[in-house]
């Protein structure tokens, strides 16, 4: 099924594009494959297309009304200064149109506040501009809007996902002039086939409440930074079948952005930030089926937007579609689990180790399990929160490194690799990391990285917004520890950090 022609039968376009329709202000239009939008000082207004697709249909100017006035109620609860409100466009008893006059109303339009086009996500990743302190801004308001988002367990789960296979397939096959029909197909039949392991799974997260009013479409052109703050919009308001989804597949659109555009380090901070703020490692085993269908997503838009399109602009959506549809058939191959452990102790830089060694280990990279995340959950507090002596007691440290085992050994069973991130300073420690990889059948690397002294207190004095609540005071009393034996890769963190993870890729060969 394809778009229904372009037209202008209300002269809708025709009126918003006009400077005179802004007080003679110059309008910038841009046009997506379901939205029109008209950009002219400080406001945005945008119209709904009159076309009709496999999972839309916006013919009707009832449906476009119903459309704008979901945008508006959705897009509010995570940018409620961007969205203003609904205009009716009429049409003027001598004929022409207006804005919110007395006459027919013709057409709807949401309006928005203008914001700078240079801040917008995928911009700043072209710029190379998306650094971690970003990344980390715009999971955690991700992380706010997943938690308060309405919870659907009337969707998502098995049924949501075998729905959006298929109209992932039947909106490839009407494009079939761009997209290879047996690749289609083949990417169909293995969609439903990793559908059939991950069912159970995303069964009991709907089930228990992870299935929510996400946003649908949280790629990074649909972020923006407002008064310096990341900022999602443009959520999606006319498919409860798409909207309403898992919260793990609602990022994984942002997850396979960044990661098709050679940004799988900002892939992987994104990912494990949000582990770290959600403790939702659960939710990782349908990631390769989760990237794919997002790639199927944009294979399908990227070619229905090349079909109205010429030149230059249709070669490179073209690209894109076929470049997608390659994407979304690899995801469903990831490579085997494997188990990295980095300890060390306090401001010894295991943690960025682990980090920056993840990207290379999984798609779009190995879950980071952190004792430190991992004891503020057990004690009930945000990662940020600095806890006291209480939450270092033996018996919650026992807990804590308890906790990381069956998380790594949860991972593992998903098909997913980890890195597990302590100090493990006691044997005992090591040896049951070890076990995990073990009992799965999976590969395991230990490293242990080490620095001066007083490398590393200076490390740990200058930390800002760190999970860890160790100081220097907290190393001084580690070095007292009888580490015994360590059978692990020992790295030499004083070096300049390129040179140390050259060391840590090379002992774990990728």
């Amino acid at each position: 099924m394809s778009p229904c022609p372009a037209s202008d039968a209300t002269g809708a376009e025709a009126f918003l594009a006009d400077p005179r329709s802004h007080g003679g202000a110059a309008v910038e239009r841009i046009d997506t494959h379901i939205s029109t939008l008209f950009l002219a000082a400080d406001r945005v207004f945008k119209l709904k297309k009159p076309v009709c697709l496999p999972f839309l249909d916006f013919t009707s100017l009832a449906a476009r009304q119903k459309a704008c006035e979901a945008e508006l109620e959705i897009n509010r609860r995570a940018s409620p200064e961007l969205y203003l409100g609904l205009r009716r466009l009429t049409r003027k008893a001598g004929g022409g149109l207006e804005l919110d006059g007395p006459g027919e109303v013709v057409d709807w339009a949401v309006e928005m506040r203008r914001f700078d086009q240079e801040g917008l996500f995928d911009r700043l990743a072209q710029r190379g501009e998306l650094d971690r302190s970003r990344c980390n801004a715009l999971t955690e308001a991700i992380a706010a809007f997943h938690l308060n988002a309405p919870v659907r367990s009337d969707r998502g789960g098995r049924a949501g996902l075998d729905w959006t296979i298929a109209t992932n397939r039947l909106s490839m096959l009407a494009q079939s002039a761009i997209l290879p029909v047996d690749e289609v197909e083949d990417l169909a039949d293995s969609s439903f086939a990793a559908l059939e392991r991950f069912a159970p799974r995303m069964e009991e997260r709907r089930l228990g409440g992870l299935v929510r009013q996400c946003h649908g479409d949280l790629h990074l052109g649909n972020i923006c930074l407002w008064q310096g703050r990341p900022t999602l919009f443009d959520a999606i308001e006319f498919s409860e079948d798409i909207a309403c989804i898992d919260v793990i597949y609602d990022l994984a659109f942002l997850l396979m952005d960044l990661d098709h555009r050679g940004a799988r380090q900002q892939a992987n901070w994104v990912m494990n930030h949000y582990l770290d703020l959600t403790g939702d490692f659960a939710g990782i085993a349908p990631m390769p089926l989760y990237l794919s269908a997002r790639a199927g997503v944009r294979a399908h838009v990227c070619a229905t937007m090349a079909h109205g399109a010429s030149g230059e602009g249709r070669d490179k959506l073209v690209v894109d579609a076929r470049s997608y549809l390659a994407a979304a058939r690899a995801y469903l191959s990831p490579p085997p689990p494997r188990l990295l452990a980095v300890g060390g102790l306090s401001g010894s830089g295991k943690s960025r180790m682990g980090r920056e060694l993840a990207p290379f280990l999984a798609v779009p990279g190995a879950a980071v399990v952190r004792s430190d995340s991992l004891r503020k959950h057990l004690m009930g507090v945000a990662i940020d929160q600095k806890l006291g002596p209480e939450g270092y007691v033996p018996e919650v440290t026992e807990r804590t490194y308890e906790r990381l085992y069956a998380t790594c050994a949860g991972l593992l069973a998903d098909g997913h690799s980890a890195v597990a991130d302590a100090v493990f300073a006691k044997p005992e420690q090591r040896v049951a990391i070890e076990r995990v990889a073990k009992a799965a059948g999976a590969r395991f690397d230990g490293l242990w990285l080490e620095a001066p002294a007083e490398l590393s207190k200076a490390r740990i004095a200058e930390r800002k917004a760190n999970v860890s609540d160790a100081t220097p005071q907290v190393l001084e009393h580690q070095l007292s520890y009888d580490l015994g034996a360590i059978a692990w890769t020992r790295i030499d963190s004083a070096p300049p950090k390129d040179v140390t993870l050259a060391a840590g890729r090379a002992a774990l060969q990728v």
